[in-house]
């Protein structure tokens, strides 16, 4: 099979892709997928989801892999991660996606310039076929699927759970909000950081989870997980909360 091997965003995005946290999709965005989530943020089959998830490539790699049926998927080492079905190769306008992602065409947005200046100009969508999943050599007892973040909150003290979304380290009115609804609540805390791409400036996710893992002996033990999730964040405002929801949720 011809190859393509992924950047460090496609790597996060497959991985969630394959582990389920960006149910209900299977693949990357075809072209009908992407149009209607652009338009109306739904997939075609009016399930809600805000943000296109797509596979980019530069336009002799679009034309490589051209009549191709099935590629290959590898990270920067050459490890398969996935077999994609190739469904749809175009030429998004990534004017249009802008103003619909971000609300902006303005290039002092960390996601409009990633957008329009890391980003190539082809993308191919399609359902993917796992092989692999991703590989990590840091923090790898706190990466867990969605299967098994599931499982170990079934292990923990109560019921109900709350979860708790960061980029940064854990500040001090940010424990105590925690701590609070955790009380108010009868409620499991689930600390769930994103260690994938951030925005520029922002600190890197071996020191964040470094101060996680300290803060960590001031909750309760018997209700407390620290889960981490590879996401490349879009910085894309209201449409990135809400789907930062959907893939709680999941």
């Amino acid at each position: 099979l011809k190859s393509i091997t992924l950047s460090d965003k496609q790597i996060c995005d497959i991985e969630l892709i394959l582990d389920g946290s960006f149910s209900p999709l299977d693949g990357f965005m075809n072209k009908k997928d992407y149009n209607s989530v652009i338009e109306n943020m739904r997939l075609s089959d009016n399930s809600l989801w805000p943000i296109p998830i797509c596979l980019d490539l530069n336009k002799e790699k679009a034309k490589e892999i051209e009549g191709s049926e099935k590629i290959a998927l590898r990270d920067q080492e050459g490890y398969l991660i996935a077999v994609m079905n190739v469904e749809d190769i175009w030429k998004p306008n990534k004017k249009e996606e802008s103003e619909s992602v971000f609300g902006s065409n303005d290039l002092e947005h960390p996601g409009v310039y990633n957008l329009h200046n890391n980003m190539n100009s082809y993308y191919v969508g399609g359902k993917l076929n796992k092989v692999n999943s991703p590989l990590h050599h840091d923090f790898k007892i706190l990466r867990n699927t969605p299967k098994n973040i599931r499982d170990l909150l079934k292990n923990l003290q109560h019921e109900n759970t709350i979860a708790f979304q960061t980029r940064n380290p854990i500040h001090r009115a940010h424990q105590e909000l925690m701590l609070r609804a955790m009380k108010e609540l009868n409620a499991n805390l689930l600390i769930h950081p994103t260690v994938g791409l951030t925005k520029p400036g922002d600190i890197d996710h071996y020191t964040r989870v470094n101060c996680y893992k300290k803060i960590l002996p001031y909750f309760p033990k018997e209700s407390t997980l620290l889960s981490l999730i590879p996401l490349a964040m879009r910085m894309a405002g209201p449409k990135e909360a809400l789907w930062h929801a959907l893939i709680r949720k999941n």
